[in-house]
């Protein structure tokens, strides 16, 4: 790559990871190329030209945090034993990535859902397949444990990812609002207790 790509590419990049972390605060609707130009001291035709229309530039922030997520939490989880062991460390990671404020506002995808939930378009079909992809493996999580004795046999995968998901979600959301910790440790707490796990 020579030194004009690199340099652009350089500057995609911190596009991406300052338009994520405004989304995760004030949401996908809060981003402006004039905002980021701005913010980033650049033209506003240099942020123009990595994306064309504010759409793209939220698909964009979206499979950029997606990435982060995946370095972050399911990378890391996936090198934990196969079973009931990985299925805690997915949950711990997540609730990890959130308390290190990967981004200022916690989950990005927990205000990205809120506020694209009900839409239809592009940015909408984005998150929920993200959403859909983050249960799935939860779940396929849940059955594996199952199929290995870790869980009884009558557990249904779907529901425990479900209920393990909604714990993450609302500590979360309880430690961004009150800027406490204790929501996440309630959380891992509740997590351990459902999976049956020794609660350290």
């Amino acid at each position: 790559m020579d030194g004009r790509l690199a340099r652009g590419e350089q500057t995609r990049r911190s596009i991406l990871r300052r338009a994520a972390d405004i989304a995760s605060v004030e949401g996908l609707d809060g981003l402006t190329i004039g905002r980021l130009a701005t913010d980033l001291a650049l033209s506003k035709s240099s942020v123009f030209a990595h994306f064309g229309s504010k759409e793209d530039l939220q698909l964009a922030a979206i499979a950029h945090a997606e990435d982060v997520f995946r370095d972050l939490v399911i990378r890391p989880a996936l090198k934990a034993p196969d079973g009931l062991p990985r299925l805690t460390a997915m949950c711990e990671h997540w609730l990890d990535y959130s308390r290190s404020r990967a981004f200022p506002g916690g989950c990005f995808f927990a205000g990205v859902i809120a506020e694209f939930d009900a839409r239809e378009g592009r940015v909408h079909d984005a998150v929920r397949h993200g959403r859909e992809k983050w249960i799935d493996l939860l779940t396929g999580l849940a059955h594996k444990a199952v199929t290995l004795g870790h869980l009884p046999p009558d557990t249904d995968p779907a529901q425990i990812a479900f209920e393990l998901d909604a714990l993450a979600r609302a500590g979360n959301m309880e430690a961004v609002l009150t800027g406490s910790d204790a929501a996440y440790d309630r959380a891992i707490r509740g997590i351990r207790a459902r999976l049956g796990v020794d609660p350290e």
